[in-house]
This record gives structure tokens, C-alpha cells and sequence, in this order.
């Protein structure tokens, strides 16, 4: 078997986030309480996307999303390369559905999800595997299939010494709205919306926020003239 490219990064993702699961659930399990536009735009996704198949969240952490959007009505599962992070996810709602995979390679059927969830999950890609991913996302989703992707934005790339207490050796990367907009589009996404926030003081990690609802284009609508 060939190794994947993206081997060696999605290790040391994966490695480190095994360390860091546990207090990351901790911290930020509930942090959704404290977000009010967060809560609003998953909302507005889980109108669209309820009763129309199933949703992913992808990079689902502990599992707080998929929670959410699960009370919500919807049929989520929720994805993350890590197992420890899984295996909190599983321990913080036992009810709901959550799996190991990685965004880079979905082992999803194409056109099979109604809507993909990503709040966060590109935090840790260099801009030079944006193109797989949301190649992967368009692929996973069905025609008319709604993404929710959330990211920070700036141009840096941080790599803090530790988190909570939790050594760590991986990068952070801020992206754009356009780049990633421009990346979206690129892989055959419809950029619906564009929405960016301040942070949240004493919630959250300060930087500017950015969400994007993007879709993928229904061919069979287009040719229609609907």
C-alpha cells in the first residue's frame, strides 16, 4: 500500500490531540452556552439539513456539536481522527453516534450526506491540503448538500509550547474568508454566506471568527432551470 501524503500530518494531529483530548473536553464542552451566533448559524443549519439525510460533523471533538445539532432533530454522527477524543465524545453523550475517520480521506459513499458540520476541523491544515479536504467534503456531500464550515481568520500560523497544561508540537493555521472561499469554490462549492464575529472575551481564544455556508451544486436543478 502506497502511504498517503498527508501521513506524517495526520500523525502528529492525531497524536496530538490523543494527549489533549481529556482537558479539551473539560474546557470546552459546553462552550456553546457562551456563543450566541454559534448557536444561531448550527440552528439555521439544522433547518435546512433536518429530514433530508444524514449530517456529519467532521473534527467533532467532544462531541458538543453533534449534541447540539442532534437536540436539534437532526441525524448526526459526529467524525474525529482522534480515538481519545471519540472516546470522550462517547463518554459525554453515550446515545449519540460517533466514529474515528480522517477529512482527508472520508470513508463515506459519494453523494451520501445530507450536510457537513466543520467547526474548526481546517484549524490544524496548511493551506496546501485545504484543496483535499473540501474535495473530500464535496465528494461525501449529495447534490443540494449543505457545509458549514467555521475557521479563524488571520494570515499567522501560532504553535503554542502547551495547552491547559498539555505539552503539544502541532501548528495552528488562521486562514482568510476569501482564500478559503476561493479554495471552496475551487472544489465545485456554491459560497452562499460569508459571516465573521469578533471574539468572544473570556469564552474563547481571541482571534476573529469566520463562518461559511457553502453547497454543492445541484446539477439536475441547474440544467432544470430551478
Amino acid at each position: 500500500m502506497v502511504d498517503h501524503p498527508t501521513d506524517p500530518l495526520t500523525r502528529s494531529i492525531r497524536e496530538n490531540y490523543d494527549r489533549l483530548a481529556h482537558e479539551y473536553a473539560v474546557h470546552l464542552f459546553d462552550e456553546l452556552q457562551h456563543k450566541p451566533l454559534d448557536r444561531e448559524l448550527l440552528t439555521r443549519f439544522a433547518c435546512q439539513t433536518r429530514g433530508h439525510g444524514t449530517v456529519c460533523d467532521i473534527g467533532c471533538g467532544p462531541g458538543h456539536v453533534t449534541r447540539f445539532l442532534k437536540d436539534l432533530q437532526v441525524s448526526v454522527f459526529g467524525l474525529d481522527l482522534s480515538s481519545s477524543m471519540v472516546a470522550e465524545a462517547r463518554r459525554a453523550s453515550p446515545g449519540l453516534e460517533f466514529r474515528e475517520g480522517d477529512m482527508l480521506a472520508l470513508d463515506r459513499p459519494p453523494d451520501s450526506l445530507a450536510g457537513i458540520v466543520a467547526f474548526y476541523a481546517i484549524v490544524n491544515l496548511p493551506s496546501q491540503h485545504l484543496a483535499t479536504a473540501f474535495g473530500e467534503m464535496w465528494r461525501a456531500l449529495q447534490p443540494g448538500g449543505l457545509l458549514l464550515l467555521a475557521f479563524h481568520v488571520g494570515d499567522e500560523i501560532i504553535r503554542p509550547d502547551e495547552l491547559w497544561g498539555v505539552p503539544l508540537a502541532m501548528d495552528f493555521y488562521l486562514h482568510s474568508p476569501a482564500t478559503i472561499s476561493e479554495s471552496l469554490r475551487a472544489a465545485g462549492f456554491l459560497v452562499e454566506e460569508v459571516i465573521e464575529r469578533e471574539p468572544y472575551p473570556d469564552v474563547e481564544y481571541q482571534s476573529r471568527r469566520a463562518y461559511i455556508f457553502a453547497r454543492k451544486r445541484d446539477a439536475r436543478v441547474e440544467s432544470s432551470g430551478g
